[in-house]
């Protein structure tokens, strides 16, 4: 069971705002649970509801999806560096250009779930088998101090921070 959380010491201050909203509880847990509350969100969509766009210029739905599916292996990507003590800098990434040259913007949600069931099993499985030392291990990041814990946290928060606006912003949702 992993209940720890990062402090604000252990990721620099833009990934905090994600790290942060990462609630208490059993880490894999929530990572589970979150996989299956976003997996009922989105398979409750037509293909047609998934190119919904809430206003001019900003990603589909499905878009949406793919950011949240290739954010989640670039953090992941970071955190197994981290977690085998590799000491380069990691590099950041432009989500912008990732979301013009995906192709989520015509998959089939049903293929956008399946991929995102399979990163999140991936995801699962790098994290179930850490040695309990390498949560705390550092790497560089953004040029501030990055734990393996924190970029756990930063990938499940950045989620959770899309989910609430496609609630919000795309399905009218509370």
């Amino acid at each position: 069971m992993l209940t720890a959380r990062p402090t604000p010491d252990d990721c620099p201050p833009i990934p905090w705002k994600y790290a942060r909203l990462v609630p208490e509880g059993d880490l894999l847990e929530l990572y589970r649970h979150q996989r299956e509350e976003t997996k009922a969100l989105l398979a409750g969509l037509t293909d047609e509801q998934a190119d919904y766009r809430y206003a001019e210029g900003k990603w589909s739905i499905r878009q949406v999806a793919g950011h949240i599916i290739d954010n989640e292996r670039i953090w992941m990507y970071r955190l197994l560096r981290i977690a085998r003590n590799d000491p380069q800098s990691l590099p950041g990434y432009d989500e912008r250009i990732f979301v013009e040259h995906a192709p989520h913007a015509t998959m089939p949600m049903e293929a956008i779930l399946a991929e995102y069931d399979a990163v999140r099993e991936a995801s699962l499985a790098l994290l179930r088998h850490l040695p309990a030392e390498a949560w705390q291990r550092t790497g560089e990041f953004a040029g501030g101090r990055l734990t393996a814990l924190a970029a756990a946290c930063v990938s499940l928060g950045h989620e959770i921070h899309h989910v609430g606006i496609l609630n919000e912003r795309y399905l009218n949702r509370p």
